[in-house]
């Protein structure tokens, strides 16, 4: 479970700089030939590692709000639901992504 939500954690905090004008100006040029831009599997990596910190800054929230550390409701619930989004999105990306290589697989040359 605490895995789930750290993956959750990690795609909240991705998907907004996947959708920035930045990480589109990336993904463009690394789709472009010739392009000096950010590779895609270390986008990957930057959108899994924002999910895991996401995952992180629920569980501490919801580790704050338990001790009775100052965290209030509403601030756990939403990093659990940042968290909880954020993994939703990484996992439909991999969907997609073992989707389009079965594709291929099935191709006829």
């Amino acid at each position: 479970m605490m895995v789930a939500l750290n993956s959750v954690n990690a795609a909240t905090q991705a998907s907004p700089a996947l959708l920035s004008a930045g990480g589109q100006k990336n993904i463009q040029s690394a789709g472009s030939s010739g392009g000096a831009g950010t590779p895609f599997s270390e986008l990957l990596n930057d959108a899994v590692g924002q999910v895991n910190q996401l995952e992180s800054q629920a569980h501490s929230a919801v580790t704050g709000l338990m001790t009775g550390s100052g965290v209030d409701v509403h601030q756990a619930m939403i990093a659990t639901q940042k968290a909880s989004m954020a993994f939703e999105l990484a996992l439909a990306v991999r969907n997609k992504a073992v989707q389009a290589y079965q594709q291929v697989l099935g191709m006829q040359f």
